[in-house]
């Protein structure tokens, strides 16, 4: 009687394979195990078991399976449901669901690369003769390839071999370069305790009788804290004071004590926060509404505004979740949100937390995929991106998806292209979980979903501790630039503001959705604007590097001195972005400190937490950015927003523009005033009296939500109807055309529903391929399922054409 498993393969494949075992290894085999398997003419695959069958396949022949990898599963059957229902729903390969769902460690492949680790003992007469040949080929050549050790041993299934060295901690594989970072320690200075009372400062001064210089530095430090009002860095001190030397000798003597801080404020009193939170009453009837919501809906949504502390609720609602021994998930739309909100939690929960995002290297992942498997306690709560929903949870109690509109959650490439927060509530189903999704500006699906009575709603009005919503200032460049009332790109208010808030020591944020220096640089004498060789698009200029770049496929050349094309020199920038924003600052206000946070900066490990981290901290006075500031940050000394121009954003030729819009300038004005003082935002537009901008002065969702929803109804978009986009490429632009005109036609003689296209996009090409768009339209009442299964029957038939075999199709359910 023969024996079979089913695995997945690690590659862009829709189907399973079927490979053959002995009958003592079938007795053996786990679903969730990894088996090395070949593949192809010589490759070698980890491919994961999802079946042990005794059914033989009849379209080829079974091979035989190289090697088991694992003692015990590393995948949980319900992360395979899972990954299928991704699969189907997203109309991908399932593996491409397995690759994009392990930590690359997992899946060694032939031309992965391998080094020995640094800085750790290793007890040769420990290792097996095979793991001792492999080690002493890396102490005399740093890197091996997979193939090259598989010379060594002279063997072709050596990947139990290095597994067994990766667990022994002896090698690591070779991807990215380790990074550590440490945040920076401030050193402050207070008055010694003892000194607090009247008494005690008339016994200072007797002490200091003789001190003069120490009695000049201890009153400096009176009109310094009178000032400030906030923690007195001793760096401050000794630049009053111009000696290192006294304020050493005060702390000496015990009239001043030293303290460090990292970053967070809490400490900023010295002293620990208490362990338990007091809600506030509106957070208290958002947390009880939230409870008996869940009593008979899987999924709420709390709907609460700019920093309304909707951080505190989601604790709360941890604890009681952990307290029953479950698991928690809690999903962030951004890595630079990790940094602030680990170290938020941690003051509650101590060590539970593990943290999961792409910036981890591949060791740090697999440990942390290690401590979910086996429950342990430091891994009760993960806190990641999106590729975290694919840990192996054992027992889920509770997912959390925080800024839930979040278009980041969203997967664009490479497949599977799925969105976190709806592949979140199918995984809390099989966990029979709760889902909780957190917003100031819910999108219009969610809301869409509380209003039909399909997901809980618990909203909370206010802000925490009453604080007011920040004063929004509307700006019209039109009338600005009429007048010359404009430095730059700055209108004489928000230059006025920013002054006022620097000069009372306070926070500014500055917000454009550009980066680089300028987007254009045009010919003045014959309106020529350089090119990307390969994409459809200008090239931006970025002034730093003196270079104009594609932000699309990175082509650059250097900034030219005259005109491609009728050689003049008279060039121009048009348009700005972050860098140019910086510069015009630089010179405004010369003596303040002035940070950027775009893609530009932030490329390392760590870029975000530096730049965070010396915002927190006070050394940048004025920060400005993209829409990595948008998201739920929280400074409690900015008091002024600034929004450069809003109408970028508004007219993009994308139905969710002003939706968009809405969220995007509420959110970065929520930025301001959030601790006691009412903040305030300026906004500049050309279209001060554009319904989106209107509805964001009066922070009016529901205006939005019911206009916005008005408009889809009509023009058949969702929620009201679910979207599939096909995209397809190819290099040559004929033979593009009329692929794509015969796959829109079969397309809309098979389904008997809305079907747009073949449509060229707003940029038509990328990287050299020519690109095309078909939208197909599924309105509620059609079942989703089945024509999707058309719609694939239909792609297979088209990619069966063999003049069409070239062009690539991607699949993009839901694209928004």
């Amino acid at each position: 009687m023969p024996f079979f498993v089913e695995v997945i393969l690690p590659l862009s494949l829709a189907k399973t394979f079927t490979y053959s075992v002995s009958e003592e290894e079938y007795h053996y085999i786990q679903k969730g195990m990894r088996l090395a398997v070949p593949f192809g003419k010589s490759k070698i695959y980890t491919a994961l078991v999802i079946e042990i069958h005794q059914n033989q396949p009849t379209l080829y022949e079974a091979k035989e399976i190289e090697q088991i990898l694992d003692e015990k599963p590393i995948v949980t059957e319900k992360q395979i449901k899972h990954w299928q229902w991704i699969s189907t729903y997203y109309m991908c390969g399932i593996g491409d669901v397995y690759r994009a769902a392990m930590p690359s460690a997992f899946l060694l492949e032939s031309e992965t690369q391998i080094i020995s680790k640094e800085g750790v003992f290793v007890d040769e007469s420990q290792l097996t003769d095979e793991e001792y040949l492999v080690y002493q080929a890396l102490q005399i050549q740093s890197l091996l390839k997979i193939q090259e050790i598989s010379a060594i041993l002279n063997k072709k299934t050596i990947f139990p071999v290095i597994q067994k060295m990766i667990d022994k901690n002896i090698i690591v594989l070779q991807e990215e370069i380790q990074e550590t970072y440490k945040p920076k320690l401030v050193r402050y200075i207070r008055l010694h305790s003892k000194y607090d009372s009247d008494e005690g400062l008339g016994m200072l001064l007797e002490l200091l009788k003789n001190a003069n210089k120490q009695k000049e530095v201890v009153l400096a430090y009176f009109q310094l804290s009178a000032v400030e009002k906030k923690p007195i860095a001793v760096k401050k001190l000794t630049e009053v004071a111009g000696s290192t030397s006294i304020v050493k000798a005060l702390i000496e003597k015990e009239i001043f004590e030293e303290y460090f801080i990292q970053e967070d404020r809490v400490q900023f009193g010295g002293k620990s926060s208490d362990d338990k939170i007091i809600l506030s009453e509106a957070q208290q009837t958002a947390f009880d509404t939230i409870k008996e919501s869940f009593v008979e809906k899987e999924v709420c949504l709390l709907h609460g505004v700019t920093s309304s502390g909707k951080t505190e609720i989601y604790i709360k609602l941890i604890e009681d979740c952990i307290a029953t021994g479950k698991q928690v998930l809690y999903l962030l739309p951004e890595i630079a949100l990790s940094t602030q909100l680990v170290s938020r939690l941690r003051v509650y929960f101590g060590d539970k937390i593990a943290v999961f995002n792409s910036k981890y290297n591949n060791n740090e992942r697999v440990e942390t995929w290690n401590q979910v498997l086996q429950n342990v306690a430091k891994a009760q709560i993960v806190i990641g991106s999106r590729s975290s929903l694919f840990l192996p949870f054992q027992d889920l109690g509770l997912l959390i998806v925080d800024e839930e509109h979040e278009q980041t959650f969203k997967q664009m490439d490479p497949a599977p292209r799925y969105h976190a927060r709806d592949a979140a509530i199918v995984l809390a189903n099989l966990y029979q979980a709760k889902v909780l999704l957190g917003s100031a500006t819910p999108s219009l699906e969610t809301y869409y979903n509380t209003q039909s009575g399909k997901y809980g709603l618990a909203t909370i009005k206010e802000r925490y501790g009453k604080v007011m919503m920040p004063e929004i200032e509307l700006v019209d460049l039109k009338d600005k630039y009429f007048r010359k009332r404009m430095s730059g790109h700055f209108s004489d208010v928000l230059i006025e503001r920013i002054t006022n808030a620097i000069s009372l020591g306070e926070q500014v944020i500055l917000f454009q959705n550009r980066r680089g220096y300028s987007p254009l640089l045009e010919c003045m004498t014959c309106g020529h604007v350089p090119q990307c060789q390969q994409c459809d698009v200008s090239l931006t200029y970025h002034k730093h590097k003196n270079q104009l770049r594609c932000h699309y496929c990175g082509y650059s050349i250097a900034k030219p001195t005259n005109c491609h094309s009728c050689s003049s020199i008279d060039l121009t920038t048009k348009g700005f972005g972050t860098e140019q924003i910086q510069q015009e600052l630089v010179q405004l206000f010369p003596n303040s400190k002035i940070g950027r946070m775009d893609q530009d900066t932030t490329r390392g490990k760590f870029g975000f937490e530096k730049i965070i981290d010396s915002f927190k901290n006070r050394e940048i006075e004025i920060l400005v950015g993209t829409q990595m500031l948008a998201k739920g940050l929280d400074f409690d000394n900015v008091s002024l927003v600034g929004i450069m121009n809003a109408d970028n954003m508004l007219f993009h030729p994308d139905f969710r523009a002003f939706e968009r819009s809405f969220q995007m300038m509420t959110q970065v004005a929520g930025r301001s005033g959030r601790s006691s003082k009412q903040g305030r935002v300026v906004i500049q537009t050309y279209n001060p009296n554009h319904n989106t901008i209107q509805q964001v002065t009066r922070n009016d969702y529901l205006g939005m939500y019911n206009e916005q929803l008005y408009d889809r109804k009509i023009y058949y978009y969702p929620p009201y109807f679910r979207i599939v986009k096909l995209t397809l490429k190819q290099r040559d632009y004929d033979k593009l055309k009329e692929g794509s005109t015969w796959l829109y036609q079969v397309l809309v003689q098979n389904l008997k529903i809305p079907v747009l296209g073949p449509e060229e996009p707003a940029i038509n090409r990328i990287r050299n391929e020519y690109i095309r768009t078909i939208m197909i339209k599924i309105p509620q009442v059609i079942s989703v399922n089945g024509t999707k299964k058309t719609i694939q029957k239909i792609l297979n038939s088209f990619d069966a054409v063999p003049q069409y075999k070239a062009i690539k199709v991607t699949v993009n359910v839901d694209f928004y």
